[in-house]
């Protein structure tokens, strides 16, 4: 019965054979090609998402540019949650930067978890409380830095994005247009 997403479930959850099956039917484990978008602007969440390898990006079309706003990559949740609690179109897209595999949770089956696995309702709150306070830290310290302190901070927090993204892709992450993140690059490294 031990499959990854029970693996995954019982680093933080002591889990029964009746509750490790229940997450086995709940939340399968999907492989997706890198360039799939895995929610597009407009569209209702139905699903949420666990990085099990991979990296996917959150990005907004702002006037016919994408704008890349974050980054999940293993051991990280993918969700839409304005989208996907309370039902409605979705205002950004989710791709697939690389291949991926990614455990998935519809929203029927998450409410039939917390019924058949009360105690993982607590983990969901506890986790999301968690990335709620990480997410604050990381856009206060966005809003208050210059671009090459952002470039800085993402050198010392995520450096494997440098090798795992695209530079456009990571330019528009920092808010910055690529030549201008290729002068911050040159700007550091002469230092």
């Amino acid at each position: 019965m031990e499959n990854d997403i029970v693996k995954l479930i019982s680093r933080f959850l002591t889990l029964t054979e009746e509750e490790s099956t229940a997450f086995v039917e709940c939340i399968p484990i999907e492989s997706f090609e890198k360039g799939t978008i895995l929610l597009k602007e407009g569209q209702v969440s139905r699903e949420s998402y666990f990085v099990i390898q991979g990296c996917v990006r959150k990005y907004y079309l702002i006037e016919g540019d994408e704008r890349t706003t974050a980054f999940y990559i293993e051991d990280e949740s993918v969700a839409s949650l304005q989208s996907y609690k309370n039902r409605t179109p979705a205002n950004h897209y989710f791709e697939c930067v690389e291949d991926c595999r990614l455990a998935v949770l519809s929203y029927d089956k998450e409410q039939e978890l917390f019924q058949r696995v009360p105690k993982y309702e607590s983990l969901c709150r506890m986790s999301m409380e968690e990335d709620f306070g990480a997410q604050q830290e990381s856009l206060a310290k966005f809003m208050t830095s210059s671009p090459e302190q952002r470039y800085k901070t993402l050198l010392e927090s995520r450096p494997d994005l440098l090798q795992r993204v695209p530079q456009y892709h990571l330019a528009s992450y920092l808010g910055v247009k690529p030549e201008s993140l290729s002068r911050i690059r040159k700007r550091i490294s002469n230092k």
